[in-house]
Protein backbone atom coordinates (compact mmCIF):
# COMPACT_ATOMS: atom_id res chain seq x y z
CA UNK A 1 0.00 0.00 0.00
CA UNK A 2 1.52 3.32 -1.05
CA UNK A 3 1.67 6.24 1.35
CA UNK A 4 -1.38 8.52 1.14
CA UNK A 5 -1.16 12.29 1.36
CA UNK A 6 -4.10 13.35 3.51
CA UNK A 7 -5.50 16.86 3.71
CA UNK A 8 -4.85 18.87 6.87
CA UNK A 9 -8.06 20.24 8.30
CA UNK A 10 -7.94 24.01 8.07
CA UNK A 11 -10.64 26.38 9.36
CA UNK A 12 -12.57 26.32 6.08
CA UNK A 13 -12.70 22.49 5.92
CA UNK A 14 -13.68 22.27 9.58
CA UNK A 15 -16.46 24.82 9.04
CA UNK A 16 -17.74 22.99 5.96
CA UNK A 17 -17.76 19.61 7.71
CA UNK A 18 -19.34 21.02 10.87
CA UNK A 19 -22.19 22.40 8.79
CA UNK A 20 -23.09 18.83 7.73
CA UNK A 21 -24.34 17.92 11.24
CA UNK A 22 -26.77 19.58 13.61
CA UNK A 23 -25.89 22.44 15.95
CA UNK A 24 -23.86 21.20 18.90
CA UNK A 25 -22.67 18.02 17.18
CA UNK A 26 -19.25 19.17 15.96
CA UNK A 27 -16.35 19.52 18.40
CA UNK A 28 -12.74 20.70 18.25
CA UNK A 29 -12.01 21.32 21.95
CA UNK A 30 -9.15 19.48 23.63
CA UNK A 31 -11.31 17.70 26.22
CA UNK A 32 -13.50 16.11 23.55
CA UNK A 33 -10.46 15.21 21.43
CA UNK A 34 -8.88 13.36 24.34
CA UNK A 35 -12.14 11.53 25.12
CA UNK A 36 -12.73 10.38 21.56
CA UNK A 37 -9.03 9.81 20.88
CA UNK A 38 -8.83 6.68 23.04
CA UNK A 39 -10.66 3.43 23.65
CA UNK A 40 -9.90 0.51 26.00
CA UNK A 41 -6.71 -0.46 24.17
CA UNK A 42 -3.80 -0.19 26.60
CA UNK A 43 -2.99 3.51 27.21
CA UNK A 44 -3.00 4.63 23.56
CA UNK A 45 -4.29 8.09 22.60
CA UNK A 46 -4.55 9.56 19.08
CA UNK A 47 -6.27 12.93 18.81
CA UNK A 48 -8.69 13.64 15.97
CA UNK A 49 -8.83 17.12 14.48
CA UNK A 50 -12.63 17.21 14.43
CA UNK A 51 -15.37 15.14 16.08
CA UNK A 52 -18.75 14.84 14.34
CA UNK A 53 -21.89 13.22 15.77
CA UNK A 54 -24.32 12.66 12.89
CA UNK A 55 -27.96 11.77 13.55
CA UNK A 56 -29.11 10.59 10.12
CA UNK A 57 -27.92 8.41 7.27
CA UNK A 58 -28.00 11.46 5.01
CA UNK A 59 -25.54 13.23 7.29
CA UNK A 60 -23.20 10.23 7.34
CA UNK A 61 -23.36 10.04 3.56
CA UNK A 62 -22.56 13.74 3.16
CA UNK A 63 -19.61 13.50 5.58
CA UNK A 64 -18.15 10.46 3.82
CA UNK A 65 -18.50 12.05 0.38
CA UNK A 66 -16.84 15.26 1.58
CA UNK A 67 -13.94 13.39 3.17
CA UNK A 68 -13.54 11.26 0.05
CA UNK A 69 -13.41 14.31 -2.21
CA UNK A 70 -10.93 16.17 -0.01
CA UNK A 71 -8.79 13.15 1.06
CA UNK A 72 -9.58 13.56 4.76
CA UNK A 73 -9.10 10.59 7.14
CA UNK A 74 -12.43 9.39 8.55
CA UNK A 75 -12.53 7.03 11.53
CA UNK A 76 -15.84 5.62 12.80
CA UNK A 77 -16.32 5.05 16.52
CA UNK A 78 -18.99 3.19 18.45
CA UNK A 79 -18.91 3.06 22.25
CA UNK A 80 -15.12 3.07 22.57
CA UNK A 81 -14.81 -0.33 24.26
CA UNK A 82 -12.47 -1.88 21.67
CA UNK A 83 -9.26 -3.68 22.65
CA UNK A 84 -7.28 -3.61 19.39
CA UNK A 85 -7.21 0.13 18.70
CA UNK A 86 -9.73 -0.27 15.89
CA UNK A 87 -11.49 3.05 16.57
CA UNK A 88 -8.41 5.18 17.23
CA UNK A 89 -7.95 8.06 14.73
CA UNK A 90 -4.28 7.34 14.11
CA UNK A 91 -4.15 9.67 11.09
CA UNK A 92 -6.05 12.50 12.77
CA UNK A 93 -8.78 13.89 10.54
CA UNK A 94 -12.44 13.33 11.40
CA UNK A 95 -13.72 11.09 14.19
CA UNK A 96 -17.27 10.01 13.33
CA UNK A 97 -19.13 9.06 16.51
CA UNK A 98 -22.21 6.89 15.92
CA UNK A 99 -23.55 7.34 19.47
CA UNK A 100 -26.72 9.13 18.29
CA UNK A 101 -27.69 6.10 16.16
CA UNK A 102 -29.14 4.43 19.24
CA UNK A 103 -32.66 3.32 18.26
CA UNK A 104 -34.13 -0.17 18.07
CA UNK A 105 -36.16 0.42 14.92
CA UNK A 106 -38.27 -2.74 14.95
CA UNK A 107 -38.60 -6.19 16.50
CA UNK A 108 -40.31 -8.54 14.05
CA UNK A 109 -41.77 -11.32 16.19
CA UNK A 110 -43.29 -13.09 13.18
CA UNK A 111 -39.95 -13.56 11.42
CA UNK A 112 -37.69 -13.54 14.51
CA UNK A 113 -35.73 -10.51 13.33
CA UNK A 114 -34.86 -7.05 14.58
CA UNK A 115 -33.63 -3.92 12.83
CA UNK A 116 -31.43 -1.65 14.92
CA UNK A 117 -29.09 1.29 14.62
CA UNK A 118 -25.39 0.66 15.35
CA UNK A 119 -25.21 2.80 18.50
CA UNK A 120 -27.63 0.58 20.46
CA UNK A 121 -25.92 -0.98 23.49
CA UNK A 122 -25.73 -4.78 23.41
CA UNK A 123 -27.31 -5.31 26.85
CA UNK A 124 -30.16 -2.89 26.11
CA UNK A 125 -30.97 -4.81 22.93
CA UNK A 126 -30.85 -8.16 24.70
CA UNK A 127 -33.24 -6.98 27.39
CA UNK A 128 -35.72 -5.59 24.86
CA UNK A 129 -35.94 -8.77 22.78
CA UNK A 130 -36.29 -10.86 25.96
CA UNK A 131 -39.49 -8.95 26.73
CA UNK A 132 -41.13 -10.65 23.73
CA UNK A 133 -39.60 -14.07 24.40
CA UNK A 134 -36.70 -13.76 21.93
CA UNK A 135 -32.95 -14.10 22.35
CA UNK A 136 -29.88 -12.44 20.86
CA UNK A 137 -26.97 -14.57 22.14
CA UNK A 138 -23.68 -12.66 21.42
CA UNK A 139 -22.70 -11.20 24.80
CA UNK A 140 -19.17 -9.75 25.05
CA UNK A 141 -17.80 -9.07 28.52
CA UNK A 142 -18.44 -5.36 27.89
CA UNK A 143 -22.08 -6.01 26.94
CA UNK A 144 -23.28 -3.34 29.33
CA UNK A 145 -21.43 -0.62 27.42
CA UNK A 146 -20.40 -1.89 23.96
CA UNK A 147 -22.45 -0.97 20.88
CA UNK A 148 -23.91 -3.36 18.34
CA UNK A 149 -22.14 -1.55 15.49
CA UNK A 150 -18.80 -2.18 17.17
CA UNK A 151 -19.80 -5.80 17.73
CA UNK A 152 -20.50 -6.18 14.01
CA UNK A 153 -17.24 -4.44 13.08
CA UNK A 154 -15.29 -7.06 15.07
CA UNK A 155 -17.69 -10.01 14.84
CA UNK A 156 -17.67 -10.04 18.63
CA UNK A 157 -18.33 -13.23 20.56
CA UNK A 158 -18.63 -13.70 24.30
CA UNK A 159 -19.43 -16.64 26.60
CA UNK A 160 -22.49 -17.77 24.63
CA UNK A 161 -20.50 -18.18 21.40
CA UNK A 162 -19.55 -21.77 22.26
CA UNK A 163 -23.15 -22.88 21.68
CA UNK A 164 -24.74 -20.09 19.67
CA UNK A 165 -21.96 -18.57 17.57
CA UNK A 166 -20.62 -15.04 17.21
CA UNK A 167 -22.14 -11.80 15.92
CA UNK A 168 -21.48 -12.92 12.34
CA UNK A 169 -24.00 -15.75 12.74
CA UNK A 170 -26.84 -13.32 13.50
CA UNK A 171 -26.36 -10.55 10.92
CA UNK A 172 -28.77 -10.91 7.99
CA UNK A 173 -28.40 -7.56 6.28
CA UNK A 174 -26.68 -4.21 6.70
CA UNK A 175 -27.29 -0.67 5.53
CA UNK A 176 -23.85 0.75 4.81
CA UNK A 177 -22.53 4.12 3.72
CA UNK A 178 -19.56 3.58 1.46
CA UNK A 179 -16.46 5.79 1.75
CA UNK A 180 -17.58 7.58 -1.41
CA UNK A 181 -20.95 8.47 0.12
CA UNK A 182 -23.24 5.97 -1.63
CA UNK A 183 -25.74 4.11 0.54
CA UNK A 184 -26.26 0.37 -0.04
CA UNK A 185 -27.88 -2.68 1.55
CA UNK A 186 -25.45 -5.58 1.57
CA UNK A 187 -27.90 -8.48 1.23
CA UNK A 188 -31.47 -9.49 2.11
CA UNK A 189 -33.51 -10.12 5.24
CA UNK A 190 -33.55 -13.86 4.60
CA UNK A 191 -32.07 -16.87 6.36
CA UNK A 192 -30.62 -18.17 3.09
CA UNK A 193 -28.56 -16.04 0.71
CA UNK A 194 -26.87 -17.28 -2.46
CA UNK A 195 -27.13 -14.25 -4.70
CA UNK A 196 -23.70 -13.10 -5.78
CA UNK A 197 -20.87 -12.34 -3.40
CA UNK A 198 -21.96 -12.09 0.23
CA UNK A 199 -21.15 -8.47 1.03
CA UNK A 200 -22.82 -8.80 4.43
CA UNK A 201 -20.27 -11.36 5.61
CA UNK A 202 -17.48 -9.30 4.07
CA UNK A 203 -18.57 -6.24 6.03
CA UNK A 204 -18.88 -8.13 9.35
CA UNK A 205 -15.44 -8.14 10.96
CA UNK A 206 -14.00 -5.55 8.57
CA UNK A 207 -13.34 -3.18 11.49
CA UNK A 208 -14.79 -0.08 9.87
CA UNK A 209 -12.33 -0.13 6.96
CA UNK A 210 -14.82 -0.80 4.13
CA UNK A 211 -17.95 1.15 5.05
CA UNK A 212 -19.96 2.84 7.79
CA UNK A 213 -22.78 0.69 9.19
CA UNK A 214 -26.00 2.67 9.73
CA UNK A 215 -28.59 -0.11 10.15
CA UNK A 216 -28.34 -3.78 11.16
CA UNK A 217 -30.89 -6.56 10.61
CA UNK A 218 -30.34 -9.32 13.16
CA UNK A 219 -31.66 -12.85 13.27
CA UNK A 220 -33.14 -13.81 16.65
CA UNK A 221 -34.02 -17.14 18.26
CA UNK A 222 -36.54 -18.19 20.94
CA UNK A 223 -35.41 -17.43 24.48
CA UNK A 224 -34.35 -20.53 26.48
CA UNK A 225 -36.49 -20.77 29.59
CA UNK A 226 -34.00 -22.35 32.00
CA UNK A 227 -30.29 -22.39 32.75
CA UNK A 228 -28.01 -24.06 35.28
CA UNK A 229 -24.58 -22.76 36.30
CA UNK A 230 -21.69 -24.82 37.70
CA UNK A 231 -18.40 -23.63 39.18
CA UNK A 232 -15.65 -26.23 38.83
CA UNK A 233 -12.32 -25.69 40.68
CA UNK A 234 -9.01 -27.32 39.70
CA UNK A 235 -5.62 -27.55 41.35
CA UNK A 236 -4.02 -27.25 37.90
CA UNK A 237 -4.86 -24.74 35.17
CA UNK A 238 -3.73 -27.19 32.49
CA UNK A 239 -6.02 -29.87 33.93
CA UNK A 240 -8.93 -27.43 33.69
CA UNK A 241 -8.13 -26.77 30.03
CA UNK A 242 -7.86 -30.50 29.32
CA UNK A 243 -11.29 -31.13 30.84
CA UNK A 244 -12.89 -28.69 28.38
CA UNK A 245 -12.55 -30.87 25.31
CA UNK A 246 -13.72 -33.94 27.20
CA UNK A 247 -17.14 -32.35 27.79
CA UNK A 248 -17.79 -32.01 24.07
CA UNK A 249 -16.53 -35.51 23.38
CA UNK A 250 -19.12 -36.68 25.90
CA UNK A 251 -21.80 -35.25 23.61
CA UNK A 252 -22.67 -32.09 25.56
CA UNK A 253 -22.54 -28.52 24.25
CA UNK A 254 -22.76 -26.03 27.14
CA UNK A 255 -24.21 -22.58 26.54
CA UNK A 256 -21.06 -21.16 28.16
CA UNK A 257 -17.74 -22.58 29.29
CA UNK A 258 -15.37 -20.01 30.74
CA UNK A 259 -11.83 -20.44 32.07
CA UNK A 260 -10.11 -18.29 34.71
CA UNK A 261 -6.72 -18.93 36.22
CA UNK A 262 -5.92 -18.02 39.83
CA UNK A 263 -4.62 -14.47 39.35
CA UNK A 264 -7.59 -13.56 37.17
CA UNK A 265 -10.00 -14.76 39.87
CA UNK A 266 -8.21 -13.00 42.74
CA UNK A 267 -7.87 -9.71 40.86
CA UNK A 268 -11.51 -9.72 39.76
CA UNK A 269 -12.82 -10.38 43.27
CA UNK A 270 -10.64 -7.61 44.75
CA UNK A 271 -11.66 -5.21 41.98
CA UNK A 272 -15.37 -5.87 42.37
CA UNK A 273 -15.14 -5.39 46.12
CA UNK A 274 -18.68 -6.46 47.02
CA UNK A 275 -18.34 -10.16 46.22
CA UNK A 276 -18.47 -12.49 49.22
CA UNK A 277 -16.66 -15.40 47.62
CA UNK A 278 -13.83 -17.48 49.03
CA UNK A 279 -11.21 -19.09 46.81
CA UNK A 280 -9.44 -21.97 48.46
CA UNK A 281 -5.68 -21.80 48.51
CA UNK A 282 -5.23 -24.98 46.47
CA UNK A 283 -7.49 -23.84 43.61
CA UNK A 284 -5.42 -22.68 40.64
CA UNK A 285 -8.17 -22.38 38.03
CA UNK A 286 -11.93 -22.35 37.66
CA UNK A 287 -14.28 -23.40 34.91
CA UNK A 288 -17.63 -21.62 34.83
CA UNK A 289 -20.03 -23.90 32.93
CA UNK A 290 -23.61 -23.07 31.97
CA UNK A 291 -26.23 -25.18 30.24
CA UNK A 292 -29.54 -23.79 28.99
CA UNK A 293 -32.74 -25.01 27.37
CA UNK A 294 -36.42 -25.60 28.01
CA UNK A 295 -36.40 -28.92 29.88
CA UNK A 296 -35.01 -28.71 33.45
CA UNK A 297 -34.70 -32.49 33.75
CA UNK A 298 -32.56 -32.77 30.62
CA UNK A 299 -30.41 -29.87 31.80
CA UNK A 300 -29.81 -31.62 35.13
CA UNK A 301 -28.83 -34.77 33.25
CA UNK A 302 -26.31 -32.72 31.24
CA UNK A 303 -24.89 -31.31 34.47
CA UNK A 304 -24.52 -34.80 35.90
CA UNK A 305 -22.59 -35.90 32.81
CA UNK A 306 -20.43 -32.80 32.98
CA UNK A 307 -19.72 -33.49 36.66
CA UNK A 308 -18.59 -37.02 35.79
CA UNK A 309 -16.22 -35.63 33.16
CA UNK A 310 -14.85 -33.01 35.55
CA UNK A 311 -14.25 -35.55 38.32
CA UNK A 312 -12.47 -37.86 35.88
CA UNK A 313 -10.18 -34.93 35.04
CA UNK A 314 -9.15 -34.23 38.64
CA UNK A 315 -11.53 -31.41 39.51
CA UNK A 316 -12.23 -30.41 43.07
CA UNK A 317 -15.72 -30.32 44.59
CA UNK A 318 -18.20 -28.93 42.05
CA UNK A 319 -20.39 -26.02 43.16
CA UNK A 320 -23.84 -25.12 41.80
CA UNK A 321 -25.35 -21.63 41.75
CA UNK A 322 -28.74 -22.17 43.38
CA UNK A 323 -30.23 -18.70 42.99
CA UNK A 324 -30.30 -15.89 40.45
CA UNK A 325 -28.20 -13.81 42.83
CA UNK A 326 -25.50 -16.50 43.02
CA UNK A 327 -25.46 -16.81 39.23
CA UNK A 328 -25.10 -13.06 38.86
CA UNK A 329 -22.24 -13.00 41.38
CA UNK A 330 -20.31 -15.73 39.55
CA UNK A 331 -20.81 -14.08 36.17
CA UNK A 332 -19.68 -10.77 37.66
CA UNK A 333 -16.35 -12.34 38.59
CA UNK A 334 -15.84 -13.45 35.01
CA UNK A 335 -17.03 -10.28 33.32
CA UNK A 336 -14.93 -7.99 35.54
CA UNK A 337 -11.59 -9.71 34.91
CA UNK A 338 -10.56 -7.39 32.08
CA UNK A 339 -11.29 -4.25 34.09
CA UNK A 340 -9.53 -5.73 37.10
CA UNK A 341 -6.35 -6.41 35.13
CA UNK A 342 -6.35 -2.91 33.68
CA UNK A 343 -6.76 -1.39 37.15
CA UNK A 344 -3.68 -3.26 38.43
CA UNK A 345 -1.07 -2.48 35.81
CA UNK A 346 -0.23 -1.35 32.31
CA UNK A 347 -0.93 -4.38 30.19
CA UNK A 348 -1.34 -5.81 26.70
CA UNK A 349 -4.20 -8.17 25.94
CA UNK A 350 -3.70 -10.80 23.26
CA UNK A 351 -6.83 -12.48 21.89
CA UNK A 352 -5.51 -15.94 21.01
CA UNK A 353 -7.66 -18.77 19.68
CA UNK A 354 -6.88 -22.41 18.88
CA UNK A 355 -8.91 -25.60 18.36
CA UNK A 356 -10.25 -26.30 21.86
CA UNK A 357 -8.34 -29.57 22.33
CA UNK A 358 -5.09 -27.59 21.95
CA UNK A 359 -5.94 -25.20 24.78
CA UNK A 360 -3.70 -26.95 27.37
CA UNK A 361 -0.75 -26.78 24.95
CA UNK A 362 -1.39 -23.09 24.31
CA UNK A 363 -1.60 -22.25 28.03
CA UNK A 364 1.58 -24.17 28.80
CA UNK A 365 3.36 -22.46 25.90
CA UNK A 366 2.24 -18.99 26.99
CA UNK A 367 3.65 -19.57 30.47
CA UNK A 368 6.94 -20.86 29.03
CA UNK A 369 7.26 -17.84 26.74
CA UNK A 370 6.50 -15.56 29.68
CA UNK A 371 9.28 -17.18 31.68
CA UNK A 372 11.68 -16.77 28.75
CA UNK A 373 10.95 -13.04 28.36
CA UNK A 374 10.37 -12.27 32.03
CA UNK A 375 6.72 -11.25 31.93
CA UNK A 376 3.71 -12.29 34.01
CA UNK A 377 0.55 -13.29 32.18
CA UNK A 378 -3.01 -13.48 33.49
CA UNK A 379 -5.07 -15.84 31.36
CA UNK A 380 -8.82 -16.31 31.10
CA UNK A 381 -11.36 -16.62 28.34
CA UNK A 382 -13.89 -18.63 26.42
CA UNK A 383 -12.48 -22.10 26.91
CA UNK A 384 -15.36 -23.80 25.14
CA UNK A 385 -14.32 -22.36 21.79
CA UNK A 386 -10.56 -22.28 22.42
CA UNK A 387 -10.41 -18.50 22.83
CA UNK A 388 -7.81 -17.61 25.49
CA UNK A 389 -7.29 -13.97 26.47
CA UNK A 390 -3.64 -13.54 27.46
CA UNK A 391 -3.09 -10.40 29.53
CA UNK A 392 0.60 -9.53 29.67
CA UNK A 393 1.40 -7.45 32.75
CA UNK A 394 4.05 -4.72 32.62
CA UNK A 395 4.62 -4.79 36.38
CA UNK A 396 8.29 -4.10 37.05
CA UNK A 397 9.45 -4.56 33.45
CA UNK A 398 11.57 -1.68 32.20
CA UNK A 399 10.26 0.50 29.39
CA UNK A 400 13.04 -0.80 27.13
CA UNK A 401 12.06 -4.43 27.70
CA UNK A 402 8.37 -3.59 27.35
CA UNK A 403 8.82 -1.78 24.04
CA UNK A 404 11.69 -3.71 22.43
CA UNK A 405 11.74 -7.27 23.74
CA UNK A 406 8.10 -7.95 24.55
CA UNK A 407 6.94 -7.78 20.89
CA UNK A 408 9.17 -10.77 20.18
CA UNK A 409 7.52 -12.68 23.01
CA UNK A 410 4.09 -11.82 21.61
CA UNK A 411 5.26 -12.97 18.19
CA UNK A 412 6.23 -16.33 19.69
CA UNK A 413 2.77 -16.66 21.26
CA UNK A 414 1.12 -16.00 17.90
CA UNK A 415 3.46 -18.39 16.10
CA UNK A 416 2.47 -21.03 18.64
CA UNK A 417 -1.22 -20.32 17.92
CA UNK A 418 -0.59 -20.73 14.20
CA UNK A 419 1.32 -23.99 14.72
CA UNK A 420 -1.62 -25.37 16.70
CA UNK A 421 -4.07 -24.60 13.91
CA UNK A 422 -5.28 -21.35 15.47
CA UNK A 423 -5.02 -17.66 14.74
CA UNK A 424 -4.15 -14.35 16.40
CA UNK A 425 -7.61 -12.95 17.13
CA UNK A 426 -10.89 -14.65 17.91
CA UNK A 427 -13.09 -11.61 18.61
CA UNK A 428 -11.09 -8.44 19.31
CA UNK A 429 -9.91 -7.83 15.76
CA UNK A 430 -6.56 -6.76 14.31
CA UNK A 431 -7.00 -2.98 14.41
CA UNK A 432 -3.83 -1.08 15.16
CA UNK A 433 -1.95 -3.16 17.72
CA UNK A 434 -1.96 -6.54 15.96
CA UNK A 435 -1.39 -5.53 12.33
CA UNK A 436 2.36 -6.15 12.40
CA UNK A 437 1.66 -9.79 13.29
CA UNK A 438 -0.81 -10.49 10.49
CA UNK A 439 1.88 -12.03 8.19
CA UNK A 440 2.25 -14.82 10.76
CA UNK A 441 -1.15 -16.22 9.75
CA UNK A 442 -1.53 -15.01 6.14
CA UNK A 443 0.85 -15.48 3.19
CA UNK A 444 1.65 -12.45 0.98
CA UNK A 445 -0.91 -13.37 -1.69
CA UNK A 446 -3.77 -13.48 0.80
CA UNK A 447 -2.78 -10.13 2.29
CA UNK A 448 -2.53 -8.70 -1.21
CA UNK A 449 -6.09 -9.84 -1.98
CA UNK A 450 -7.34 -8.14 1.18
CA UNK A 451 -5.56 -4.90 0.32
CA UNK A 452 -7.15 -4.90 -3.13
CA UNK A 453 -10.60 -5.44 -1.61
CA UNK A 454 -9.93 -2.42 0.62
CA UNK A 455 -9.04 -0.28 -2.40
CA UNK A 456 -12.14 -1.32 -4.35
CA UNK A 457 -14.32 0.00 -1.54
CA UNK A 458 -12.10 2.90 -0.50
CA UNK A 459 -9.92 4.10 -3.41
CA UNK A 460 -8.62 7.14 -1.49
CA UNK A 461 -7.92 5.07 1.62
CA UNK A 462 -9.75 7.51 3.89
CA UNK A 463 -11.83 5.13 5.99
CA UNK A 464 -10.21 4.07 9.27
CA UNK A 465 -6.69 4.36 7.81
CA UNK A 466 -3.74 2.70 9.49
CA UNK A 467 -5.71 -0.37 10.59
CA UNK A 468 -5.28 -4.07 9.78
CA UNK A 469 -2.62 -3.48 7.09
Amino acid sequence: MTEVNYAILNKDLIAALSALVGPGDAFTDQEKKEHYGQDETEDLVFLPELILRPSSVAEVSAIAAFCHTHHIPLTTRGAGTGLSGGALPVKGGVLLSMERFNTILSIDERNLQATVEPGVINYVFQEEVKKVGLFYPPDPASWGSCSLGGNVAHSSGGPKAVKYGTTRDYVLNLEVVLPTGEIIWTGANTLKYSTGYNLTHLMVGSEGTLGIITKIVFRLIPLPQHDLLMLVPFRSAEAACTAVGEVFRAGITPSAMEFMERDAIDWSIRFSGDLNFTIREEWQALLLIEVDGNNPELLMQDCEKIAEVMTANQSEEILFADTAEQKAALWKIRRKVGEAVKSNSVYKEEDTVVPRAELPVLLKGVKAIGKKYGFQSVCYGHAGDGNLHVNIIKGDLSTEVWERELPEGIREIFELCKSLGGTISGEHGIGLVQKDYLPIVFPPKQLDLMRHIKLVFDPHYILNPGKIF
